[in-house]
């Protein structure tokens, strides 16, 4: 067995893949997997089988975080730590994450939302370093929303659920009624890759650049935005997710914020550096499991 060197697990819990990790940062993951999110079981036994085989080429991990789907509950002392709540993913309400990996590894676990794992992990390596507020959004399969407030991670109840704020809403520019399943047209329900394929009657990444899904999808972003600014005050805002890799959707958003704020927040990286203040993640595509790797950080 080689033991040379600390490492961390990391697990990204998407609802559609789990991505596993071992490594301590950006430039050392020495092993990765991923596969579809299935059944609890099946998927939570493959992550298992995937970190055994870690532990007998490295020796144990110095701890595991875990950056999930959600709702879950991230509050250590609370006795459902660990677990998907009120999810509508079929089969994964109540679904422990935390007390399998704890009980196999023996190891500290973190666990908190993917979004607020992916915001450590830009506040760590990228594109939120030297910042004690900023917000993450990633536009995806789903809407999710986390970041730092005074230098600490976002959490009160439970955690953020910026996916799931209301928005002005003009039928009749917009009859698209949202589908999200517990509040209809809410920024998950109006904004989310499905939504917006559900809507045209095509996935979102077939629709052309000038399509005038992205003029829409541009607006309700801004608007979110704007109630994020005034509400939180951040210093810089990261948008993520799948949604986000059209190129022409970030400027489009940018326009849009400035529009809406109308001069109200006398902030220059507003008025002037709105190129630099609502940016993409550093990390790109592996924010989520680099975000697991900065949650098991906290954690040792």
């Amino acid at each position: 067995m080689n033991t040379s060197g600390a490492y961390v697990a990391g697990i990204e819990a998407g609802g559609t893949k789990f991505v596993c990790a071992v490594g301590s940062g950006p430039d050392d993951i020495r092993a990765e997997t991923r596969f579809p999110t299935t059944r609890p079981e099946e998927t939570i036994g493959q992550a298992l089988a995937f970190f055994r085989e870690q532990v007998e080429r490295y020796g144990p991990p110095a701890a595991i975080g875990i950056a999930a789907f959600g709702p879950l509950d991230p509050n250590p002392v609370s006795p459902t730590f660990g677990t998907i709540t009120s999810t509508p993913k079929p089969g994964w309400r109540d679904a422990d994450l935390a007390g399998p990996l704890r009980a196999a590894f023996g190891a500290p676990v973190a666990f908190d939302t993917d979004v607020n794992g992916a915001a450590l992990g830009e506040w760590r390596w990228g594109a939120a370093q030297g910042l004690d507020n900023f917000v993450y959004l990633t536009i995806g399969t789903g809407v999710g929303g986390g970041g730092m407030v005074n230098g600490r991670l976002m959490h009160g109840l439970v955690h953020p659920e910026m996916g799931h704020i209301p928005l002005p809403h003009d039928r009749v520019a917009d009859p698209y009624p949202g589908r999200c399943p517990f509040h209809g047209d809410c920024l998950e329900g109006m904004a989310a890759g499905p939504a917006v394929g559900e809507r045209w009657g095509r996935p979102a990444y077939e629709l052309p650049p000038d399509h005038p899904a992205w003029d829409l999808e541009a607006h309700y972003l801004a608007l979110a935005l704007q109630g994020l600014i005034c509400t939180l005050s951040p210093e810089r805002i990261i948008l993520g997710g799948g949604v986000m890799e059209q190129p022409q959707l970030m400027p489009m958003v940018r326009q849009k914020v400035q529009s809406y704020l109308n001069g109200y927040v006398q902030s220059p990286a507003i008025l002037e550096r709105i190129d630099s203040y609502i940016v993409p993640p550093a990390l790109g595509n592996r924010a989520g499991v680099l975000g697991a790797f900065a949650l098991a950080h906290q954690a040792i």
